[in-house]
């Protein structure tokens, strides 16, 4: 398997390790586009959320929001964005779930959301289609 966040579980390429225990695995995005981003992956290899046995995708979550919690509570940050791409037409571009936590302040000038145009939508039938 040629997976990078295989390799750097294994060790086999260098993270800046934020956090990990028996299933998770936590470093800074080398992206380096914003003050403490950082992404939390499970061990066990899966390539999103639609595929990932629920012990990993739960223990996944819960770290998401220990650290979450520390960036808050200890950290100096007011929030975080956690966010997720599942699919390439999602635009995830490492097949292995992960999730990224961005701290937030304030006055950061970080706009994460890029689609503010309301378009004009039917939500009684988008809500048909969709309901489980």
């Amino acid at each position: 398997m040629d997976c990078i966040f295989c390799k750097i579980i294994k060790g086999e390429i260098p993270s800046y390790r934020i956090y990990e225990d028996d299933m998770t695995y936590a470093f800074l995005d080398i992206a380096s586009d914003s003050y403490g981003h950082t992404l939390v992956i499970p061990k066990k290899h899966c390539v999103n959320v639609l595929d990932c046995k629920k012990k990993y995708l739960r223990a996944t979550i819960d770290t998401v929001q220990k650290i979450s919690r520390h960036f808050v509570d200890n950290c100096g940050f007011e929030g975080v964005n956690v966010l997720n791409a599942s699919g390439q037409s999602a635009q995830q571009s490492v097949f292995h779930l992960h999730f990224h936590i961005i701290p937030r302040k304030s006055d950061d000038g970080i706009d994460i959301w890029a689609l503010k145009e309301k378009k004009d939508l039917d939500l009684a039938e988008i809500c048909k289609k969709l309901k489980i």
